[in-house]
């Protein structure tokens, strides 16, 4: 089945600040919405639950860190759509709450790596494997969900925890966006990061000052700009300064 609608796929996106990004993006008109994950049960789950409210949308399977689960899933989106508009790599990992993640000093390396698994390379397969969609149309919005931690310019003086995995494993999702944004100069698909803020999820925690819902509202902005639109950029989470505002990288 093919549609004339432009087709988003939102990476981990039936719980947290994944599942409020498809919320708000299958609220516009002319979206159908992906929402992705491991668990089936709870794809479904979430599918579901946007369905009682109105929201028609899909869950596919995908496991952002398995070859065979990407390939699976690009397959059973071209048959089922015939197209990708929008990629927001949302499928993340923190475990900067784990002791020796206070010490770059301490951090175990099987840690940085499995992060890094999932952060990085998991964004970057995710966007080899779609890209050649939306270069088949010329039009692609691929949204990166990144942290204002990971900006060089600001780790010597923030007041954040060292979380050197997490960190690290989003300092190198910037440096994707930026190739990326680089190599796809001059074409219809722009590439752009965010930082959705400290958030009540699970990563965030109940005292965060966010809600997901909140933290969702710059991957929107990103995801649906116009043509001529920002390339390349890292964006703070727009209610902190009251609308679209670039950070250092």
């Amino acid at each position: 089945m093919s549609t004339e609608k432009r087709v988003a796929v939102i990476t981990g996106s039936y719980k947290g600040l994944g599942f409020e990004i498809a919320k708000k993006l299958a609220n516009l008109d002319n979206i159908q919405v992906i929402i992705t994950g491991r668990d089936k049960a709870k794809g479904l789950e979430a599918r579901e639950k946007l369905a009682s409210q109105g929201q028609e949308v899909d869950y596919l399977p995908l496991d952002v860190t398995d070859d065979k689960s990407v390939e699976d899933f690009v397959a059973a989106l071209r048959k089922q759509y015939g197209r990708v508009d929008i990629l927001v790599n949302n499928a993340g990992v923190n475990p900067a709450k784990e002791p020796e993640e206070s010490s770059l000093i301490t951090a175990k390396l099987d840690t940085v790596i499995s992060t890094f698994t999932v952060n990085t390379v998991g964004s970057l397969r995710v966007s080899q494997a779609l890209i050649p969609l939306m270069q088949e149309r010329n039009y692609g919005r691929i949204v990166n969900v990144s942290t204002e931690m990971a900006s060089l310019n600001f780790i010597s003086t923030d007041f954040y925890p060292l979380a050197p995995s997490y960190r690290l494993s989003k300092i190198a999702l910037n440096g994707l966006a930026s190739l990326l944004a680089k190599e796809l100069k001059g074409t219809n698909i722009l590439v752009n990061n965010y930082s959705p803020g400290w958030m009540k999820t699970d990563i965030g925690g109940a005292n965060a000052p966010l809600t997901a819902e909140e933290g969702a509202e710059t991957a929107v902005y990103l995801a649906t700009l116009p043509d001529g639109g920002s390339q390349g950029g890292f964006f703070a989470e727009i209610r902190k300064f009251g609308g679209p505002f670039p950070l250092p990288w």
